[in-house]
């Protein structure tokens, strides 16, 4: 018969093993979950349009688009989905992914074709998508509006109902696509923001900025706002639009 042996510290050594063990069981609930408050990770859309014009710009959010994930690493990690339109009522939606890499992988894969813009089709998807699981942040890049926009705003409330805020980043000066992008922001609580695509640095800073926010809300912009201008545009933005 084996018998189970009781391990007692000794009386000279006692003390020291019990605060090494007291202090390895505090690190391991610093780096590790508590149980029962594993938090899902927050999601963020990131919906580009793809028709033909806008290869250049296309390219360039392939390059800069690992920021949002560098941002949001710092605060646990984000989940991206890509959306994109091109050509004749093409309109689709990428799994979930974690990381630049793949994300890359899979903007790579599409070309920009000729066609008319589907941005109604990207809300009604987000809308969707937020009636699922939350989902704290749409960023939309594109630059141009060729639809009514009366059923875009309607939309963009009902996206406001489910906590969903519109970053909506306008490369160009269409007049049309300023207002209707201003409008969405407005109507979610999100944020617009114009940029040139041969100024990469910027689009850059602005889904850094996106990142933070989805990652950490108004706190993470917040903190990234110091360093960053296009953050500090966006947070001053937001601000004041509260009530």
């Amino acid at each position: 018969m084996i018998r189970k042996k009781t391990l007692t510290p000794s009386s000279q050594g006692g003390s020291s093993a019990n605060t090494a063990i007291d202090a390895f069981l505090q690190e391991a609930r610093r780096v590790a979950p508590m149980e029962g408050h594993d938090m899902p990770r927050p999601r963020l859309v990131f919906a580009l349009d793809a028709t033909m014009s806008r290869q250049p710009t296309w390219d360039l959010a392939c390059r800069v688009q690992g920021q949002m994930f560098a941002q949001a690493a710092q605060a646990g990690g984000l989940l991206v989905q890509l959306v994109y339109f091109r050509g004749f009522d093409e309109c689709r939606s990428s799994r979930w992914v974690e990381d630049s890499k793949t994300l890359t992988e899979l903007m790579t894969k599409i070309g920009c074709r000729g066609g008319l813009t589907q941005i109604g089709r990207v809300l009604r998807h987000v809308r969707t998508e937020a009636g699922r699981s939350p989902l704290r942040v749409l960023v939309y890049v594109g630059d141009a509006m060729e639809e009514p926009v009366d059923d875009l705003c309607r939309i963009a409330g009902e996206l406001s109902l489910l906590g969903v805020k519109a970053f909506m980043f306008h490369e160009g000066q269409d007049p049309d696509a300023a207002r209707a992008f201003q409008e969405i922001a407005r109507l979610t609580g999100g944020a617009y923001a114009r940029f040139d695509s041969a100024a990469p640095q910027t689009l850059a800073e602005l889904l850094r900025a996106a990142a933070a926010y989805a990652s950490s809300g108004m706190d993470g912009l917040t903190r990234l706002a110091p360093a960053s201008s296009q953050a500090r545009a966006l947070l001053t933005s937001m601000c004041e639009r509260k009530p």
